[in-house]
């Protein structure tokens, strides 16, 4: 993440999110499961975001998909001495560099070593990074980037009624979306969320912003899509970050969605934040 103060943002994620705060180079946030960097930048703006592909079987099949999709400059990644050698990344039709690596370059990464953990809050419960969400002018250049050239599959469209998509939700496994793509006036990062076990650990997250008195600006509620239950606070920088939980598992022939553009779309309980 970009930051106009990149400590303080770090040191945002160190105590909501119960996390241990390291720099190898960059100033990272992380917890098992979970990490965010932070350099210097403009808010709400993303340097890069990161996938991994589980096995080595899917790290060859993805590679082999994308050997004809223009990489982005070398330089736009060297500067990010954390990412493993084999990484490759691309710039999207908003011009965001999304990385690719295998799992297995990742899990040898210093920072995602155990040892790097030892002063994390172990009371909290788990808290795995689940997807992120972008905000785009572009949006249907973008679905079609990451649907059609990167593989990404759609689990759920949102139209307006002149039948304009205004949200599309994609995921990269069976979990119900790794990438969430809002139609808006600007191209910029919207969230990041981490996937509480169940609706007891979402509960505990949220009583800890409580007792940080840390304001949930958004939630408890429901989302349509995914269905999962979610709450939302605000960074230092205006960045929305969740806490989610029960999200849809699809099967691998699960249709397409077509939701209405509305509030109950992305909150079935209530009021939502809506992009445009």
């Amino acid at each position: 993440m970009q930051s106009p103060e990149p400590e303080r943002l770090v040191d945002f994620y160190v105590q909501t999110y119960g996390m241990h705060k390291c720099q190898v180079p960059t100033l990272a946030a992380v917890a098992p499961g979970r990490q965010v960097m932070a350099t210097s930048g403009v808010a709400n703006q993303l340097h890069y975001f990161l996938y991994s592909l589980e096995t080595d079987a899917a790290w060859s099949q993805f590679k082999q998909r994308a050997a004809q999709v223009p990489q982005a400059h070398q330089a736009d990644m060297s500067a990010f001495a954390e990412l493993p050698a084999d990484a490759i990344g691309f710039r999207d039709p908003d011009g965001h560099c999304v990385v690719f690596a295998s799992a297995s370059a990742l899990s040898e990464d210093a920072l995602m070593s155990s040892s790097t953990y030892n002063t994390a809050d172990q009371a909290l419960p788990p808290a795995m990074t689940q997807h992120l969400g972008i905000r785009t002018p572009n949006i249907d250049a973008m679905v079609t980037f990451y649907s059609e050239v990167l593989g990404f599959v759609v689990s759920d469209r949102v139209h307006d009624d002149q039948g304009q998509l205004r949200a599309c939700f994609l995921r990269t496994s069976e979990l119900h979306h790794a990438l969430a793509l809002f139609g808006a006036p600007v191209s910029c990062f919207d969230h990041q969320s981490f996937e509480a076990p169940d609706w007891e650990g979402l509960k505990q997250w949220a009583d800890h912003m409580g007792d940080l008195r840390q304001e949930i600006v958004w939630g408890v509620g429901r989302h349509g899509p995914g269905n999962d239950v979610f709450f939302m606070v605000r960074d230092p920088d205006g960045n929305l970050a969740e806490i989610s939980s029960e999200i849809e598992v699809c099967s691998a022939d699960r249709p397409m969605g077509i939701w209405k553009h509305e509030e109950r779309t992305l909150n079935l309980w209530g009021k939502a934040i809506m992009r445009s």
